[in-house]
C-alpha cells in the first residue's frame, strides 16, 4: 500500500480501488465484529489497538515513511492533535463495538448516514461556512429523523448519536493533523498503545480475557489488527486521489450494508418509528448529494 501525501481533483483507478475497497471492508466488519459479541467492548477495542501497531508499522517500514514519524513524535503540537484524534478513534471504536453486540446495528448505521449532514452543520458551526438551502433540508430531515427516534424510543439513540459525533469530530480534527494518512494512524495507535496494553493486564488480572483462552478467540483477537488497520489506511490513501463529489457518494456503502447485514443477516427489526426515520435520512442524503454535485458543475 503506497502513502499518498498529494491529493487530486481527479479521480483515479487507483483511488477508486482504495476506497471501495475500504467501504466494503467497513460495511462486512459488523459480521466480525459479531463473532467478537461474548467478549468486553474494551478487551475487542484494546486488541485493535495493539494488533493494528505491528500492521501499520510493516505498512510504514515498506514504503519507507519512518521518517515523517518520527518528526510528528518530536512535534508537542502535532502530537497533541493526535492525542484527541486517537481519544475520538478510540470512542468511536468502542461504541461500535458495543452497539454490535448488543443488537444495535441498525443505530450503528443511522450514525454513520447522518455523519456527513452532521459534518455540513460542524462546517457552518465551527468554520464558518454556509449552507444553501438544500444542505439546510438535509440537516431538518436529519434532525427530524433523529427527533422521532427519540420521542418513540423516549430517549435520545445514544449509539446514533455516539458514532455520529465522534466520526465527525475525529474527521474534523484529522484535516488539522498535518501528516501522511499512514502515519499519522500509526501515531494515533502508538498513543492507545499503553493504556491498551494496560486494559488487557487489568482484564487478565481479573480472570476476565478472553486471549489466549481458545484458539479461536485468540485468533480472533490477533485478527484485529487487520480488519481495524487495512480498511482506515485503504480510505485515507483513497480519498486522495478522489474527487470530493465522488467520496461523498461512495461514503454510503458502508452504513448502507451495515443497514443490510442488521436487518437480513441478525434479523434486527425495522419496524415503526425506524421505519420512518430511515427514510427521510436517505431522502436527506439524496438531497445533500444533489446538491453538492449540481454545486461542483457549476465551479467548474
Amino acid at each position: 500500500m503506497t502513502d499518498v501525501t498529494r491529493s487530486t481533483n481527479e479521480d483515479t483507478p487507483q483511488g477508486l480501488g482504495l476506497a471501495m475497497s475500504a467501504y466494503f471492508l467497513w460495511g462486512f466488519l459488523p459480521l466480525y465484529m459479531k463473532a467478537l459479541a461474548h467478549m468486553p467492548a474494551v478487551e475487542v477495542v484494546a486488541h485493535r489497538v495493539i494488533w493494528s501497531v505491528p500492521v501499520a508499522g510493516v505498512i510504514l517500514i515498506a514504503t519507507g515513511r519512518t521518517r515523517a514519524l518520527r518528526e510528528a513524535i518530536a512535534n508537542p503540537r502535532m502530537l497533541l492533535l493526535a492525542v484527541l484524534t486517537a481519544g475520538l478513534i478510540s470512542l468511536n471504536w468502542g461504541i461500535y463495538v458495543w452497539a454490535i453486540a448488543h443488537e444495535q446495528t441498525l443505530e450503528a448505521a443511522l450514525g454513520y448516514y447522518i455523519n456527513p449532514l452532521f459534518s455540513i452543520f460542524l462546517g457552518t458551526v465551527l468554520l464558518g461556512e454556509r449552507m444553501n438551502r438544500a444542505q439546510m433540508l438535509a440537516v431538518a430531515l436529519a434532525f427530524l429523523a433523529v427527533l422521532i427516534l427519540t420521542l418513540d424510543a423516549g430517549r435520545v439513540p445514544l449509539v446514533a448519536v455516539g458514532l455520529m459525533l465522534t466520526w465527525g469530530f475525529y474527521a474534523l480534527c484529522k484535516k488539522s493533523l498535518p501528516i501522511g494518512p499512514n502515519q499519522g494512524f500509526m501515531l494515533e495507535v502508538l498513543i492507545l498503545l499503553i493504556p491498551a496494553l494496560a486494559a488487557v493486564a487489568w482484564l487478565t488480572a481479573r480472570g476476565q480475557s478472553h486471549f489466549l483462552l481458545t484458539g479461536l478467540d485468540t485468533a480472533l483477537l490477533l485478527g484485529c489488527g487487520v480488519v481495524t488497520a487495512v480498511p482506515l489506511m485503504l480510505y485515507a490513501n483513497g480519498a486522495k486521489l478522489l474527487r470530493l463529489s465522488t467520496i461523498a457518494i461512495l461514503q454510503y456503502i458502508a452504513p448502507t450494508m451495515i443497514f443490510l447485514v442488521a436487518v437480513f443477516v441478525f434479523d434486527e427489526p425495522f419496524e415503526g418509528a425506524k421505519r420512518i426515520a430511515f427514510p427521510l435520512i436517505w431522502l436527506a442524503l439524496v438531497i445533500y448529494t444533489t446538491s453538492m454535485l449540481r454545486g461542483m458543475r457549476r465551479r467548474r
